[in-house]
């Protein structure tokens, strides 16, 4: 019998308690969106199964990391506020789950060399390029310099969306509401598929298949409670 492989190794490693964490609160707030929202999540299959992603979506409310998080079959690094590490019990809590620090002006170079050092062990980053959460329910525009992450650490970019979040939790509600929240996966972009790309291609790329998810659930909603839309079958 010969030696094992690498692959084989990692299989029969034991999940940390960490990893056994993550995956009991992730199974707790899928029934709770279920339940409370309505959550209901597409393109799973479009989840790239190994390697680096730079998971990249829109921004609708403070649910969002968590609606990301709970649709995907790997485990999530998420962005949080550095206010909020400056509670303790909190503070232990998004860590527990792969919180990395964002400031006022952006994830800092602490949070990036965390991120890049993540994404290149083979782990999933979510960043939201709008830097806020929506006034209005609409997509803002994407900020520069998100892609670099990928284009350094050789990761594919998987461009999501979230729709219903905003009315069921608006930036200035203190406390979430009742809601029917959808969650799409779109097609990854691999790096060979960007490689010698311009920054402002890209980025206007990824920006593009993140409304091009955001407008199918913007449909999908409409012929769930019965509305017509344009090009829509009769």
């Amino acid at each position: 019998m010969g030696p094992l492989r690498p692959s084989e190794v990692i299989c029969m490693q034991r999940p940390s308690i960490r990893d056994l964490w993550y995956e009991l609160l992730k199974r707790m707030l899928q029934l709770a969106g279920v339940l409370a929202l309505g959550v209901r999540h597409w393109g799973r299959e479009n989840i790239p199964r190994s390697g680096g992603v730079l998971v990249v979506s829109n921004h609708q409310s403070h649910l969002d990391p968590i609606l990301v998080g709970i649709g995907c079959p790997r485990r999530m690094n998420y962005v949080a506020r550095e206010t909020l590490f400056r509670f303790a019990p909190f503070a232990w809590l998004i860590d527990s789950v792969g919180a990395l620090p964002l400031n006022r002006e952006g994830m800092g170079l602490k949070g990036i060399k965390e991120s890049l050092k993540r994404l290149k062990r083979g782990e999933m980053v979510v960043i939201f390029p709008e830097g806020t959460r929506t006034r209005d329910g609409a997509i803002g525009p994407f900020r520069s310099g998100f892609t670099t992450l990928a284009v350094r650490a050789d990761a594919a970019i998987l461009p999501m969306a979230i729709e219903g979040a905003f009315q069921a939790w608006p930036r200035w509600r203190k406390f979430p509401g009742l809601g029917r929240i959808r969650v799409r996966y779109g097609a990854p972009i691999r790096p060979a598929e960007f490689a010698g790309r311009d920054e402002r291609e890209l980025v206007a790329e990824v920006e593009r298949r993140v409304r091009e998810c955001h407008d199918w659930l913007e449909k999908e909603s409409g012929r769930a409670i019965g509305k017509e839309w344009p090009g829509q079958e009769r």
